[in-house]
């Protein structure tokens, strides 16, 4: 078994051994250290050091908890010319990602029969829950190569959205290398479901800035205390998993071609060069467009949600964008001027201030880093400081689960979940749907974000605060 040993604060080390070609390094503040009883996700964590081509540490991220070959909340970086490349360690909802607006609306003045009308309006244009289509299917159907080889760009040529969100969005709204020549005809076939947001943990969450921790970087960011927000949490839903399906087993079918040691199905991996590997990553960016463009959609239904209900055009109550970070992608970066491909599932990018692809209106202060909590908690926005480069300009993408979805289902009353969830509404269904997402079955987001903040990896700008949620039943 695993064992972690301290290796400085909040700071916790499995040192290479055995088959291991690196170190594994786990972020967790005191608190979280105390209650971390899984074996499982620390076992993933060393399969990955175990990789050829990897690069030490491979990272374990506050919110950790187990997924399927590496662990939700790792950060593996590889060797751009001798590593691998792993359709598992970057997941199924590839480019699961958050993006935040920001109105101009005073909470105090949004009454409770406004917020449950916004709350409908936005779930008439949105579908949620799993294998729900896009009600924009034949726009879809229309413009869909476009859509994955060019990303936001192109939705904004067609009129959904404003041309200034492209400044707000990682990568402008498109990953380069997106090829649609190397999908498969059932992914193409669950490629309708744009503007759709899925089940699990994704989400739209109307709430408010409740408090400012760093005056200057949030007034850069435009986020003002006291105003609503919309969170978006979605990502390339069918597509992206079908995608990761297709590659996942391409690749376990022909690492041993490539004398290759796997240590799990899950890490099933090929080298990066190969012709596998080339054509998974074309077919990753697809997904990685597919998302970005999912969430630009979603918002601009969002947008005309907020003109129903309060009248007059969208720009009236600001909705800004924010930012829009992606988690589960794979993506070439030099760090510390060695070219490497940082594998991030569960995880997210964070560029400190001065980085040189922030998005121009970020650069003295580095983009905004969304970590959303779970159902009736805050959510944070925070930035990168400098010392965020030794774990491959990363940090955690969100709370983190701390009961799996079937214990959670089984020991989670409803009750329980309506006292975690106070007076925050969630969209017209059962709450025993929602078992699973209960605020109980995920860690405390303050002992998250402070794992970082407490050894300068980060600060924080802003916290968020729910009012309403709406999430999709089933878990995709």
């Amino acid at each position: 078994m695993p064992v972690l040993e301290p290796h400085g604060k909040n700071c916790y080390r499995i040192p290479r051994q055995g088959v291991m070609k690196a170190d594994v390094i786990v972020y967790l503040n005191q608190s979280l250290y105390e209650d971390f009883k899984e074996e499982q996700p620390l076992q993933q964590l060393v399969d990955a050091a175990s990789l050829t081509g990897v690069i030490s540490p491979v990272v374990g991220m506050p919110d950790i908890h187990t997924g399927f070959g590496l662990p939700i909340g790792g950060v593996m970086a590889m060797d751009a010319s001798e590593g691998l490349v792993s359709a598992g360690a970057v997941g199924m909802d590839i480019n699961c990602g958050v993006r935040l607006l920001q109105s101009n609306l005073a909470v105090k003045e949004l009454s409770v029969p406004e917020l449950k009308k916004l709350i409908v309006a936005i779930e008439k244009r949105v579908p949620s829950g799993i294998g729900q289509k896009s009600k924009h299917a034949g726009l879809v159907s229309r413009h869909f190569n476009d859509l994955l080889t060019k990303g936001v760009a192109h939705l904004a040529s067609i009129g959904i959205g404003r041309a200034k969100d492209l400044e707000s969005i990682e990568d402008g709204g498109c990953m380069e290398g997106a090829d649609v020549t190397i999908l498969s005809q059932k992914a193409v076939e669950r490629g309708l479901q744009l503007s759709t947001i899925g089940g699990g943990n994704h989400f739209i969450e109307i709430g408010y800035v409740d408090k400012i921790y760093d005056a200057d970087a949030a007034l850069s960011f435009g986020l003002h205390e006291g105003k609503i927000s919309v969170l978006i949490h979605t990502g390339s839903r069918g597509f992206g998993h079908q995608v990761c399906t297709d590659y996942s087993s391409e690749m376990k079918k022909v690492a041993a071609k490539y004398n290759l040691y796997i240590p799990s199905a899950g890490l099933a991996s090929v080298p990066i060069k190969s012709a596998e590997g080339k054509r998974y990553l074309g077919a990753m960016a697809c997904a990685v467009n597919f998302a970005f463009c999912n969430r630009q959609w979603i918002t601009d239904d969002v947008r005309k949600a907020f003109s129903t209900v309060f009248g007059g055009n969208d720009a009236d109550y600001g909705l800004d964008l924010v930012y829009d970070v992606a988690h589960n992608t794979a993506r070439f970066e030099i760090i510390e001027n060695k070219m490497m491909l940082i594998h991030r599932k569960g995880a997210t990018r964070a560029l400190p201030a001065g980085h040189p692809e922030n998005p121009k209106r970020y650069r003295s202060t580095g983009h905004p880093v969304l970590i959303p909590g779970s159902m009736g908690t805050p959510s944070y926005v925070i930035r990168a400081e400098s010392a965020v480069a030794k774990i491959y300009n990363s940090v955690n993408h969100g709370a983190g689960r701390i009961m799996s979805r079937t214990a959670a289902r089984k020991d989670i009353s409803v009750e329980q979940l309506k006292a975690g969830l106070g007076a925050v509404i969630v969209s017209g269904r059962n709450y025993r749907a929602y078992l699973d997402e209960a605020p109980q079955a995920y860690k405390d987001i303050d002992h998250v974000v402070d794992t970082f903040t407490e050894i300068n990896v980060s600060r924080r700008v802003a916290r968020l605060r729910p009012l309403a949620v709406i999430k999709g039943e089933g878990n995709d």
